[in-house]
């Protein structure tokens, strides 16, 4: 049966057991069982008031984003705001970050997470805004004006669905197409505000190739300046946070953390790209 035809049959929870059974083949049992671990979280202290608290998987991809020439840099879905926080606390002194947050809701809250975790200095060149990343490049001062994007992409987030009972029986495979596409818009978005020789870090909770690996592809075959980069420990993080960070699986094309492999970090994948010009 075609994978196509296959999927059309899934659906609920059995759908989603066997839709990642077939990804995952024999490790799926250990990466299922592994979501009820409690996760990896590390303390991530700024500055501010108060420290905060995310997956370790998080912090490891965000510290792959080179910021060393970086002026302006953009969070393109920042909300709740932990990734923001490891930017803005490695980000050069004369630079600024922009986080933006589609949900005015959660720009609330992502607003929160600056005030309260930030040191008022650093506050003051991070401005947090409310806008629909996809269609943030249709402004002209936004085009190629960035150094340094991070796009942490709505996702399926599947350790979230396997606990959360309403959402497992509403599962089907369409939902991965439907945010794949919300994805690729996104990425594409993020694209056009990106200087020349910039840096993009694209990321997702996501396990499925379709919104991960085959969207950096899709980038790729689009532009012939996307190159990809290995993920290096680019910023600092001992002065900021006392967690070991947890290694990475190689992609095709990123790195992927499990919690099956990772004591309960993640799932998280990242692909670090270029947009390479001589």
């Amino acid at each position: 049966m075609k994978q196509k035809d296959r999927n059309k049959k899934l659906s609920g929870a059995q759908g989603f057991d066997e839709y990642y059974a077939h990804l995952f083949g024999e490790r799926w049992q250990k990466l299922k069982d592994s979501f009820s671990l409690e996760s990896d979280y590390a303390e991530w202290k700024a500055g501010g008031q108060k420290s905060y608290f995310l997956d370790s998987a998080s912090v490891r991809a965000a510290l792959s984003l080179p910021l060393e020439h970086a002026e302006h840099i953009l969070d393109v879905c920042a909300a709740p705001g932990g990734k923001t926080l490891v930017l803005a606390s490695n980000m050069n002194e004369t630079a600024s970050l922009l986080s933006n947050e589609r949900s005015a809701e959660r720009k609330n809250r992502l607003l929160h997470t600056v005030q309260d975790c930030l040191p008022q200095e650093i506050q003051e060149r991070v401005q947090v805004i409310c806008k629909d990343g996809a269609v943030m490049c249709r402004s002209s001062e936004n085009e190629g004006a960035f150094d340094a994007i991070l796009l942490d992409a709505p996702c399926s987030s599947e350790r979230h669905v396997f606990h959360d009972e309403k959402y497992l029986n509403d599962w089907s495979p369409s939902r991965i197409k439907t945010l794949s596409i919300a994805q690729w818009a996104l990425l594409s978005s993020a694209w056009r505000m990106l200087k020349a020789n910039g840096f993009l870090l694209y990321s997702t909770c996501a396990l499925s190739p379709d919104e991960n690996d085959k969207i950096i592809e899709k980038l790729r075959k689009k532009f012939d300046d996307a190159k990809i980069i290995e993920p290096a420990l680019s910023l600092q993080y001992k002065p900021f946070c006392d967690s070991e960070l947890p290694d990475y699986e190689k992609t095709e094309y990123g790195a992927q953390i499990l919690p099956d492999r990772a004591n309960g970090a993640g799932p998280l994948y990242f692909c670090l790209i270029q947009k390479f010009r001589l």
